[in-house]
């Protein structure tokens, strides 16, 4: 039986009148990556903040490594890794001396800041002060410093926003290398395709609620279209798109009647992404 790292248990957080988490509950199994999708606003970043004990909950509960973490706050967040979009490094130390640091608090006594700062690809910059990093490099130093106890488990919050290719691509490879390791990932993004490329499951949340959650080829299947999409030379050798549903009992006859009868230029597969089934379920997009 697989071991369930983080359990949520009808989690609620409200600011005032505002009700950011709607008794949510969820659980996340060891050495998964769950990806928490969602618009600003939808309340990711205060349910990552209440599972690593930054806010304490309005009502539910949260268990890390079997540990309640409202009675055992020191010693969970001895075990996790964080990493929050907005970096708050010491901007006038080096990326060495910021390692150490943390390595220090975390009581770390043989640590390799080099070696951590290299997988990162930072080599070469290690004695820079932060203060003259790209966001870029001051991401990948976040998502480094994450890194320093070898946390069991790992959050991280919106990771590669904003970030140039290279950067987004040398977080995502991390991404990996630790849930190979055997860490559990929690991972809130508005990023549907790198959601996609990561996650073992995703859960959507919308209005402080989860409205969905599964493996991504599942969400798929439930919700979205597969279709066959293809273009035609027609009159006067202009190109005209048609589509062919995949999911219906007309579809083999579609496909041989589109080969039959028409001068096919191009054809491809599509299938839903995770984005379209979000708007499908929520009514409204990403970015509204």
């Amino acid at each position: 039986m697989t071991q369930d790292t983080i359990v949520a248990d009808k989690l609620t957080y409200h600011y005032n009148d505002l009700i950011a988490v709607d008794h949510i509950s969820f659980s996340v199994a060891k050495g998964e990556i769950l990806g928490f999708l969602g618009p600003n606003g939808a309340g990711k970043t205060t349910t990552i903040k209440i599972l690593t004990g930054q806010l304490k909950p309005k009502g539910g509960k949260v268990i890390l490594l079997g540990m309640d973490v409202a009675e055992n706050i020191e010693r969970v967040q001895s075990e996790i890794g964080v990493c929050f979009e907005d970096t708050n490094l010491y901007q006038r130390m080096s990326a060495l001396e910021n390692l150490d640091l943390f390595a220090r608090l975390f009581g770390i006594k043989s640590f390799d800041a080099y070696a951590l700062l290299k997988r990162v690809g930072l080599a070469g910059r290690e004695k820079d002060r932060v203060e003259h990093y790209s966001k870029g490099m001051k991401q990948r130093l976040m998502v480094a410093r994450s890194l320093v106890s070898q946390p069991q488990i790992l959050f991280l919050d919106e990771p590669t926003a904003g970030l140039d290719p290279i950067s987004s691509e040398a977080i995502r490879n991390i991404i990996l290398e630790e849930r190979k390791r055997g860490a559990t990932i929690f991972l809130t993004t508005h990023d549907m395709m790198e959601a996609d490329k990561l996650s073992d499951r995703v859960a959507f949340m919308n209005q402080g609620k989860i409205v969905a959650l599964d493996k991504p080829d599942k969400l798929k299947q439930k919700y979205g279209k597969r279709a066959l999409k293809a273009k035609v030379s027609g009159k006067n050798g202009a190109l005209e798109s048609l589509e062919i549903d995949l999911d219906t009992p007309q579809t083999p006859e579609d496909i041989h009647n589109l080969f039959k009868k028409e001068n096919v230029v191009t054809i491809h597969s599509e299938e839903a992404t995770l984005e379209d089934i979000f708007i499908k379920i929520t009514g409204r997009g990403l970015t509204e």
